[in-house]
């Protein structure tokens, strides 16, 4: 059996050493068979990207022996060796086009230095530098280059949500354009990112690039199937229904509940994480948040909490396939932000009227509940281990049954929460409700909110189902009234559950539940 790792990215470190790898070379072959092509693709963190780059610099290096086995071994192609420059954006931590340019400067001299080249490198003078770079390689080794270019947005993410975001985007943008300039020196060039930057806002010079990021025939490129799961993990499935005592489908059920999901085309099938998956077998099989644990989304969260983006609507309504282009530093839309970043996936998809839409979820519950901590906790100011207790006892107050403790659970978690009062109260507040309930781990169905801000819930558990009202700067009685005038306990009431109504109000002065009232229906 095979060694598990998740911190090894390098293809030959890999093979050498014997570790898993999970054959993707059909995909890589497809790519490089039709001869020189320029190609883009995004992808969320941790998902493959970088081992894909360099699984592809070991094909161009012609280190056949190394893809012995491998289903690239025995296509068509010649393996000849060609120069591959190799930039990698990942531990740039930039966030000024000063220092960004300085960053790059250094991948340069870098870049000059491992192909023993000699080239002039000027921070101020970074495109005429990289074309420069190309060239000499290109000459010195009588043979066109391939570039990879890994993590590109990398530098704009850094400063995302700050006033540099766009002056670091005027650096790469001309930084990048050497790329389209040098063409006829190119054998290969693949770009990698997290995220989807318009070509007019970074690749207007690099408009080259055929982008597969939503490719049916690219769409499992990267992660797992379930049949490369279930085929390259057997043994470990096997020892891990000894370890935990459970069948065998239960444990690939409870699986694919926490790791399974991603889904980059409407018609494919969905894929899991690797890390995630690595890491599970390698923690003794312990579900738990392993994707989460290397590294918050900070940028995301802020772009959120600035914009109060209704993620009930994202969750619960059907988009258009604008919600998977590409977006301006300008005019982020949060929405396709959390695709692209793996936040969002989808789930399903339907025509109508010719036009194709989708309908949205959280890929697994590893995403689901750890960024929603990450939420409640930006959002209210509390610690995550704090909000994540909070929400543990309130769900065990809900599977007990016991709504009145339930309650009183509630409202000392939004005394707690620390509030900026110049900020909109009430749309934090919406959030923090909507969040909290999504974290409880019972079958929660959200309601439409109306333009004054009132939200319903739903939670339906054991023999009993909970309707709640919130309302801001009123009373309870007003929460119960909005209940009764609408009938939302109508659809409910054949059942044969007992139906409760909860109104409750939150006082914005004081932060506060101020008052929650129950009456069954």
């Amino acid at each position: 059996m095979q060694k598990l790792t998740s911190s090894v990215y390098t293809f030959e470190k890999l093979i050498r050493n014997d570790f898993l790898y999970v054959d993707k070379t059909e995909y890589i072959w497809k790519l490089i068979s039709e001869g020189p092509a320029s190609f883009f693709m995004s992808r969320p963190r941790r998902v493959g990207k970088s081992l894909t780059v360099s699984t592809l610099k070991a094909v161009f290096q012609g280190k056949k022996e190394l893809f012995k086995g491998l289903a690239i071994y025995d296509k068509e192609y010649d393996w000849k060796e060609y120069p591959v420059i190799h930039l990698d954006m990942a531990n740039c931590d930039a966030r000024t086009p000063v220092a960004l340019r300085k960053y790059l400067a250094r991948v340069l001299v870098e870049a000059a230095s491992s192909h023993r080249v000699s080239v002039d490198i000027h921070e101020d003078e970074l495109a005429a530098s990289f074309e420069s770079l190309v060239r000499a390689v290109a000459n010195t080794k009588d043979s066109p280059v391939v570039i990879l270019l890994d993590e590109y947005d990398k530098p704009i993410l850094n400063a995302l949500a700050t006033p540099e975001a766009a002056a670091c985007r005027d650096v790469l943008k001309g930084f990048y354009s050497t790329i389209k300039k040098c063409e006829s020196l190119e054998r290969f060039v693949f770009v990698t990112g997290v995220t989807k930057f318009s070509h007019v806002s970074l690749f207007s010079d690099l408009n080259n690039l055929a982008d597969i990021t939503m490719h049916a025939d690219y769409a499992t490129m990267l992660g797992y199937t379930q049949e490369e799961f279930e085929k390259h993990f057997a043994e470990r499935l096997d020892d891990a229904v000894r370890r935990l005592g459970i069948p065998r489908e239960q444990l690939l059920d409870e699986i694919k509940t926490w790791y399974d999901g991603y889904r980059f085309h409407a018609k494919s099938a969905t894929v899991y994480n690797p890390v995630s998956l690595a890491q599970f077998f390698i923690n003794g099989c312990e579900f738990s948040n392993y994707w989460f644990s290397t590294g918050a989304p900070s940028f995301l969260l802020e772009v959120i909490r600035k914009t109060d983006f209704n993620f009930e609507r994202a969750l619960n309504e059907p988009v258009m396939g604008f919600a998977f282009s590409a977006f301006e530093i300008d005019r982020i839309d949060p929405l396709t932000l959390l695709l692209q970043t793996g936040y969002l996936t989808i789930k399903s998809s339907f025509v109508e009227l010719g036009e194709t839409q989708y309908y949205l979820d959280f890929p697994n519950r590893e995403v689901k509940a750890a960024f929603k901590t990450y939420l409640i906790s930006d959002y209210s100011a509390l610690p995550q281990e704090t909000v994540g207790a909070n929400v543990f006892q309130m769900a065990k107050a809900i599977k007990a049954r016991d709504i009145y403790l339930f309650m009183d659970l509630l409202k000392t978690f939004f005394a707690a929460v620390q509030y900026d009062v110049k900020t909109d109260a009430e749309g934090r507040f919406q959030l923090l409700f909507y969040s909290v309930f999504l974290l409880l781990g019972v079958h929660i169905e959200a309601e439409s909110r109306t333009s004054d801000g009132r939200i319903d819930a739903v939670i339906r558990e054991g023999d009993c189902i909970y309707i709640f009202e919130f309302k801001m700067n009123q009373n309870a009685d007003a929460a119960l009234a909005q209940i009764r005038e609408k009938e939302y306990y109508q659809k409910y009431q054949h059942s044969d559950k007992r139906i409760f109504l909860i109104g409750a109000n939150f006082d914005a002065a004081s932060r506060q539940i101020s008052e929650w009232k129950i009456e069954e229906a």
